[in-house]
């Protein structure tokens, strides 16, 4: 899911590990050798191997994990027609899923120039009517942009308006699609446009789809300081959305996505995980999850990010719920900033458990 990994920007890794290395001194975890009887172990908990962990999703999905099988096996690109017909054109599943498969396009572009990804080209040409090939080719314009071009350079902008014209006929082929209306922000944020112009952008989503967090999300990137923002009005965004989230939506915990963005605009004072400010974000992005479906399939988005800031700010038991929640997967943030996503993924989760068992936990008495 590239566009999530680029959403916003790189942490400094090394201030992350150097909060890691004083939280362990700082709660008596201390590091082990290999073997050693008093090293926490995730195994013991079922967890997956760091070598086994999924890169290309941040939770499960078993279907589109099939049918990606199909298409880059055989070429067989009815395959991913069939499961975007079938899923609901409302749902966060249809913008992961087109993500998805835009994402396994490029990155087979990129290995095998001229040949990769060719399911694409040829479901397009066989089926320009198709609203999900469409709304994929798009996504993977604007994919191709940030892998191959660099920002404000000539290629990277006329990559850009080509996927701007593919958004506005993917979504003359499926009216009341968000999706096409998604990828759309995501270019108007590469192309710089204007904040009015972006809202009218946003008055579209918010007609078809007004609680769809990916939606949020990418508008979110686009109001950053990185961007075409600043701090104060991603929150302000971040803010209003989670203010008028229903029971049982994710948007509740848009602050905390907010907040990570620009935490290297805040001062890093040493209890800076104790502040205010911290515990709101996280106490609302706590509430999402445990308010949302079970089954809702963005929840993982938030599960990720929280056990991030859980770890770091040592609530052991809350941060193994999270673990629970999504191992096996590492396709989201904070680990897709990473070179290495299951390698951060796999330090962040050994924590958990260590922390867990430091104060008293172990296999037997971890919900699930």
């Amino acid at each position: 899911m590239e566009i999530l990994w680029s959403l916003f920007g790189v942490l400094l890794i090394g201030a992350v590990v150097a909060s890691v290395l004083r939280r362990r001194g700082a709660t008596g975890i201390r590091l082990a050798q290999p073997g050693d009887p008093d090293a926490a172990d995730p195994a013991a908990y079922g967890f997956v191997r760091q070598e086994e962990l999924d890169v290309r999703l941040p939770g499960p999905d078993d279907e589109l994990l099939r049918t990606l099988r199909l298409v880059q096996g055989g070429q067989d690109w009815q395959a991913a027609a069939r499961l975007l017909a079938g899923t609901d054109k409302h749902g966060e599943l249809r913008w992961q899923r087109v993500q998805a498969f835009a994402g396994a396009a490029s990155l087979e572009l990129a290995r095998h120039p001229g040949e990769g990804g060719r399911w694409l080209r040829t479901w397009r040409a066989q089926a320009p009517k198709d609203a999900g090939a469409a709304a994929v080719h798009a996504e993977f314009l604007v994919q191709q942009a940030w892998r191959t071009s660099t920002v404000g350079t000539d290629e990277f902008r006329i990559i850009l308006e080509e996927a701007r014209a593919a958004c506005e006929q993917a979504a003359l082929l499926a009216p009341g699609d968000p999706v096409p209306h998604i990828t759309r922000l995501a270019v108007a944020r590469g192309l710089g446009e204007s904040h009015e112009d972006f809202e009218r952008l946003w008055l579209k989503i918010l007609d078809v789809a007004p609680a769809h967090l990916g939606a949020h999300l990418t508008a979110l990137s686009y109001w950053s300081g990185k961007w075409h923002g600043s701090a104060d009005f991603a929150d302000s965004f971040a803010q209003a959305a989670a203010a008028r989230a229903p029971r049982g939506s994710l948007l509740a915990a848009l602050p905390l996505f907010s907040l990570f963005d620009h935490m290297e605009d805040v001062v890093l004072v040493q209890d800076f995980h104790d502040t205010a400010v911290v515990k709101r974000a996280l106490h609302g992005a706590l509430y999402a999850v445990r308010s949302a479906r079970h089954d809702d399939p963005a929840a993982p988005l938030v599960n990720h990010l929280l056990l991030h800031f859980l770890v770091q700010g040592r609530r052991w038991g809350e941060a193994m719920e999270q673990v629970v929640r999504v191992d096996g997967y590492v396709g989201a943030l904070p680990w897709t900033l990473s070179e290495d996503p299951a390698a951060e993924y796999a330090v962040y989760r050994a924590l958990a458990v260590a922390g867990y068992e430091a104060n008293g936990g172990n296999p037997a008495t971890l919900t699930r």
